[in-house]
């Protein structure tokens, strides 16, 4: 159905508000910021949820307002990377607090909530001193941090070092191991796994693997259809040494050791027991690949499959975020590459077919999409300028 207010055109029986957009006045003082991307929702009691917003800035971009302290600077000031967080009602979606939860950081681009109740963010953003875009700036970026659903106003920014530093995309947690998956924004990126040494103690490190998937050393179908649909493969996981990395080589390295190689590995969703990520330019039409992953959990090794590819621009073009819906379908954010986008909200069935579910009006991508804990609402961002939206519907049916 077209959207009278030509925002956000969606199927009959569903309907969307605005929570949240560029230049709101918020709790703390601030404004929001723009370019929302990456977002995650948790319960954090007494009736109230939050949603964790990245905001993928660079140096030059407004913070929205001072940020008392942060991770990084450039020429002295604080750069305007991070999060925001936005409590509601969890019942009538009331905006009851929003403030700035992560400062100093550069293109917070996705991430992935944790069982334990917090939203790990991902810097999208391997630069430094001396690096390229790294002018003025103090300390390498290209870094996962913690933020605790429950957070009150800016945490500190505590880098997790152990869990690599590339050009992170997403992550997500598999809740039966504490093992976390991320996912890499690279043409020739790898799909990685973080141990952690403490489960649900990301800051205590942990090993870093990369995934070497079984007689497959390239997923991304360009040259030749190497990994059809539907084929499970088991994954090797190889030991990374180094991760820090501060040549950002640590994909090279990984794929000299035989990992696979995974364009543009994207958004990265748990669903009950397995996980699904979006490679945005994979496949032969390089219109994007969805990849599906099944944990080991230690009865054997973890298992792989391409999931769906898609064959033409109505079918899916350029999938960024991702996640699974409450009728275990998955909903797709595109985030497409032309000078006029046109970019949906994609479905994919469980039996890999898609549909489009809804349009957007705006000349920007789709990002941050993310259920409620009940499973009632989806939230969705509008990159730039800054929306965040909450949509309801029959989602179970």
């Amino acid at each position: 159905m077209k959207d009278p207010a030509g925002m956000l055109d969606l199927p009959e029986g569903f309907s969307y508000r605005v929570l949240s957009k560029l230049g709101d006045a918020m709790s703390d003082g601030g404004t929001v910021p723009d370019k929302a991307d990456g977002m995650g929702c948790l319960d954090i009691g007494n009736g109230e949820i939050t949603l964790v917003r990245n905001h993928e800035l660079v140096p030059s971009d407004d913070a929205g307002g001072e940020i008392a302290h942060g991770f990084g600077t450039r020429n002295g000031a604080i750069v305007p990377g991070g999060t925001t967080n936005i409590v509601l009602d969890a019942e009538t979606l009331e905006v009851k607090r929003e403030f700035r939860s992560l400062g100093g950081t550069i293109r917070n681009c996705s991430g992935g909530i944790t069982p334990w109740g917090s939203w790990l963010t991902c810097e999208e953003a391997p630069t430094g001193p001396g690096q390229r875009y790294g002018d003025g700036l103090a300390v390498n970026h290209g870094w996962v941090f913690e933020i605790p659903g429950d957070a009150t106003g800016l945490v500190d920014a505590v880098p997790l070092r152990a869990m690599g530093r590339f050009n992170h995309e997403a992550a997500c947690v598999d809740p039966e191991t504490g093992f976390i998956y991320q996912t890499e924004d690279r043409n020739e990126g790898v799909l990685y796994r973080f141990l952690p040494t403490t489960p649900g103690k990301l800051a205590d490190g942990g090993k870093l693997q990369a995934a070497a998937i079984e007689g497959l050393p390239d997923t991304r179908n360009w040259d030749a259809a190497t990994m059809p649909l539907g084929r499970s493969y088991p994954i090797r996981w190889i030991d990374l040494d180094d991760v820090e990395a501060p040549k950002d080589d640590l994909r090279q390295r990984a794929a000299a050791q035989g990992a696979s190689l995974i364009a543009r590995g994207e958004g990265i969703h748990m669903g009950e027991d397995d996980l699904f990520f979006c490679s945005t330019s994979g496949g032969a039409k390089k219109l994007g690949q969805i990849f599906r992953l099944v944990p080991g959990r230690g009865a054997g090794p973890d298992r792989v499959e391409l999931f769906f590819e898609s064959e033409s621009k109505d079918q899916f073009d350029y999938g960024d975020n991702l996640c699974v819906a409450p009728n275990g379908h998955l909903i797709v954010c595109e985030d497409q590459y032309t000078d006029v986008v046109d970019n949906h909200l994609r479905g994919i069935t469980p039996h890999g077919r898609p549909y489009a579910f809804g349009r957007l009006n705006m000349q920007t991508e789709l990002a941050g999409g993310c259920f409620s804990p009940d499973g009632k609402w989806f939230f969705v961002n509008a990159y730039a300028p800054t929306r965040t939206l909450a949509i309801t519907g029959p989602w179970i049916t």
